[in-house]
């Protein structure tokens, strides 16, 4: 019993103990922000108790500025960059006045203070002329000091609702631009004036270098850079070329050799070169060609947007190789073949290609600012091809998920079926975006076709980064199962879907300003009656309490591990210990928490003494358990070891909560009871404060047996036992004359009474094999059968009825519980049919061909 306590403590031990270790690193991690939160909380403060109160000029200015605001979103006829300028002002002028709202809070908490401490007014209105003097004094003060902070609010109010006109008036215009119908690009008369739109940039490239090439000082100047200008271009062509090819085949060999995780972000972080020297290689080309000065103010600009491009391209190709990998060592994000792995990494290929030649296209549109109908006419044919391009990836999701819908469990089956609306609706966008261009909602489709591809990157980016925070993990913990298991990955991967929001947001079409508008009102948080509550109080409140946390569990596995075994508490004592400061730690950890936080409480003070009436309703059960718990960590009528007995269940308590205890019966089986069980219900403990317990074994013998010779053998059998107690001594008692055996008992006391078994056991196989020695013979129940008229049980002919002879039982048996003379047995009417109690001679007058003699057999 000590052992198994002493590996249950052990195994205890060393679970906290790695716990600990895990949450070391998070926990000084959060010590160190909530103290730079701690230390900068001053500064806040003295900035926010110091802002200046807005002068009279500040004011006029204002008030100018809100003037002419007011003018231009009437008239509604400033540009889009114009608003955007009057926004920013704006959004300055109301974090001014934010600022000074909090103006004289020090000042004006100070006089609140004096005014409450007069107390409050009198109900008849009279009071000592000093005190009302002094009443009147400070709330003129008071009304002074909150002046400016009035003033200062209503500026803000003011601000805040211009600001919200103007974000109205823009997404409105963004609306009527979306949706406003322009020329088709199917029209054919469109196609010439486009197609010379188009050989026009490209002849203006061209003159403008022939012109350069034709200056004397430019053409100098290219010949005294051509030395460097071979080196870049050569050097480039390499990077873009081999560059890309070098790096992929350095990955796969680093994930050939070996499966693991730190093999794959090594290997990750080798495949962002792929991205990282072909665009450096478009950029040293880009260098190149301005060196050479020939290209003209024209030619600089379009090659200026190559790297842009470039990278559109090779990011492009670089998630396609990822979410459709060459090899299956880099791990598969959906269960394709390799045949279509190989088609997607195709498709990726050319959708990069198609974004960075949408790229450039958009580049000469704004050089040369083309008509509409020379926009759509160029731009629809990338359009339709990367929508076809789509459809074909659609197709992928849509197989993908009707392929395993119906395997794994719930949580697959559910994400099989988002994989497969998600193609859906791709495959709709895809076919929809190019139809509305070809309409002339030409850029409601694009938006439709660019948006929706840019927002699948995203989404294979987000795929990416979460298998690397799961590889992070299996590195950091060492297992991969415990990593498919754990919660801290899917909480990372959850903060880092909710930061992408705003990228997509931002990709269908939201402002930058929108977001930063959304933020800002995120920070200022909201109000609860007269509790503000922002998410910096909540974060404050959020890293306190788990630093608190953090600490209890570390001073808890240091008084389990080093203070408590050196003391005289058993186990038992030094868990209730443990628990105990647990508990205490925790409220301390909340209180510390909400008090740091500026939580005011006191507002819900009401509402949660309303609700405790209904929740002490609802939760009585769990509060007696939860008192109970309390009651058996002071009183420890029970510990952890001990080998209890309650409610007909039997076994080792394993753990005490404050609402149940865990134990652990003898087949290995878990029973919780509730604690409410343990206090008020019959509880017997085996081995509490010693491990010492009777034993009875009882045993019988055949009648006619020696039975002082009988215990003699006993007494001896149980003197032999090594954990049967000397003394007191094993004692043999003759209990009774049994209907069967004459009956005795060992009874002895053990100095472990969870051995009981193994001695009970060893004791029965001496008694076995004692008693065989000595002939001794142990009896069993044996019983005689009488039967009425057996005469009746053979056929006519005198030869047995073969169904029933059989099972007539042997006569004569009689065993050593008594003749049974005297007793009437019931018959066996189960054995005869009706016909077989009468014969050829009639009856013998009773009508049930009994011969009524007890003594036939």
């Amino acid at each position: 019993m000590q052992a198994a306590r002493a590996d249950l403590s052990a195994d205890t031990s060393d679970e906290k103990a790695r716990a600990l270790l895990r949450i070391l690193p998070g926990l000084l991690a959060l010590a160190l922000l909530c103290l730079g939160l701690l230390l900068g909380a001053p500064a806040r403060a003295q900035s926010d108790g110091g802002a200046a109160a807005l002068s009279q000029q500040e004011i006029s200015s204002w008030e100018a500025m809100a003037d002419r605001a007011e003018t231009a979103i009437e008239q509604d006829r400033a540009s889009d960059n114009a608003f955007e300028g009057l926004r920013a002002e704006l959004v300055d002028w109301r974090s001014r006045f934010e600022a000074a709202r909090s103006a004289n809070s020090a000042a004006i908490s100070a006089v609140q203070a004096q005014i409450d401490a007069l107390g409050p007014l009198p109900e008849s209105g009279e009071e000592p002329q000093a005190v009302a003097d002094q009443r009147a004094q400070l709330e003129e003060r008071l009304a002074e000091l909150r002046q400016p902070v009035r003033r200062a609010e209503i500026a803000y109010s003011r601000a805040d609702a211009l600001i919200r006109s103007i974000d109205a008036n823009l997404r409105a215009r963004q609306a009527e631009a979306l949706l406003e119908l322009g020329p088709s690009p199917l029209d054919p008369t469109k196609w010439p004036g486009a197609l010379e739109d188009l050989s026009g940039f490209f002849f203006s490239t061209g003159h403008d270098i022939a012109e350069n090439w034709a200056s004397q000082t430019k053409r100098d100047v290219f010949l005294q850079n051509l030395p460097v200008i071979i080196f870049l271009v050569i050097l480039a062509l390499v990077l873009v070329a081999r560059g890309r090819g070098w790096i992929e085949l350095l990955a796969i060999r680093l994930l050939d050799q070996e499966r693991s995780a730190a093999r794959w972000l090594v290997s990750f972080i080798v495949s962002l070169g792929q991205i990282l020297l072909p665009v450096l290689g478009l950029f040293l080309l880009t260098t190149a060609a301005i060196t050479s000065g020939l290209l003209g103010e024209r030619g600089e600009a379009f090659l200026g947007t190559l790297p842009a491009a470039g990278f559109l391209i090779f990011a492009t190709r670089w998630l396609g190789d990822f979410v459709f990998p060459v090899s299956q060592r880099s791990g598969l994000m959906l269960s394709l073949s390799q045949a279509q792995r190989r088609e997607g990494r195709v498709y990726a290929n050319v959708l990069g290609l198609l974004l960075g030649l949408h790229a450039l296209m958009r580049k000469a549109i704004v050089l040369e600012d083309w008509p509409a109908a020379t926009v759509n006419v160029l731009i629809f044919p990338l359009l339709v091809v990367l929508g076809l391009f789509l459809l074909r990836i659609s197709r992928f999701l849509i197989q993908q998920g009707r392929d395993t819908a119906d395997e794994g469990d719930g949580v697959s089956g559910f994400r099989q079926q988002l994989v497969h609306l998600l193609g859906q609706v791709i495959a709709v966008l895809a076919v929809l975006g190019p139809a509305l261009a070809a309409i002339g909602y030409f850029q409601a489709g694009t938006a439709l076709v660019l948006q929706l591809f840019y927002s699948l990157e995203l989404l294979a980016l987000l795929l990416i980064l979460q298998k690397m925070i799961v590889e992070i993990y299996v590195v950091i913990s060492g297992d991969r199962q415990r990593a498919s298991d754990a919660l801290l990955p899917v909480i990372l991967a959850f903060v880092l879907n909710l930061a992408a929001l705003p990228v997509l947001a931002l990709i269908w079409g939201a402002r930058q300003t929108d977001i930063s508008e959304l933020w800002s009102r995120f920070r200022a948080g909201f109000t609860v009656g007269e509790t503000h509550i922002s998410p910096t109080d909540f974060l404050v409140f959020v890293l306190i309490f788990v630093l608190g946390y953090g600490l209890t569990r570390l001073l808890q596995g240091t008084m389990r591990t080093t203070v408590l075994p050196k003391t005289r508490l058993d186990i038992g004592g030094q868990n209730a210990v443990v628990s105990g400061l647990g508990y205490v730690g925790i409220f301390l950890a909340g209180l510390v928490a909400i008090t740091t936080a500026g939580i005011d409480l006191s507002s819900l003070a009401i509402v949660a003494g309303a609700l405790s009436v209904g929740v002490g309703f609802g939760l009585q059960t769990i509060v007696s358990n939860f008192v109970s718990g309390i009651i058996l960590l002071i009183e420890r009528p029970i510990s952890e070891g001990d080998w209890i007995e309650v409610g007909g269940e039997m076994g080792f308590v394993r753990s005490i909560s404050v609402r149940s205890t865990r134990i652990e019966t003898f087949d290995r089986t878990d029973v919780i009871v509730p604690n409410a069980d343990l206090i008020s219900g019959k509880v017997t403990n085996w081995t509490r404060g010693n491990l010492i317990g009777r034993l009875i074994v009882p045993v019988g013998v055949a009648y006619g047996t020696d039975t002082r010779k009988v215990q003699k053998i006993l007494q001896t059998i149980a003197e032999e036992q090594p954990l049967v107690l000397l003394n007191p001594p094993p004692g043999v008692v003759f209990t009774a004359f049994g209907g069967d055996s004459l009956n005795f008992e060992i009874r002895a006391i053990l100095r472990d009474v969870t051995q009981i078994l193994d001695v009970q056991t060893e004791i029965l196989h001496r008694i076995a094999e004692r008693f065989a020695e000595e002939g001794i013979e142990i009896p069993f129940a044996q019983r005689d059968i009488w039967l009425r008229n057996p005469e009746a049980l053979l056929p006519r002919d005198g030869a047995p009825r073969g169904p029933v002879a059989s099972e007539i039982p042997a006569q004569g048996e009689t065993g050593q519980g008594g003749t049974g003379q005297g007793a009437t047995p019931a018959p066996a009417r189960g054995l005869l049919r009706r016909d077989d109690l009468h014969d050829e001679g009639g009856s013998d007058g009773d009508g049930d061909g009994s011969s009524g003699d007890a003594g036939d057999r």
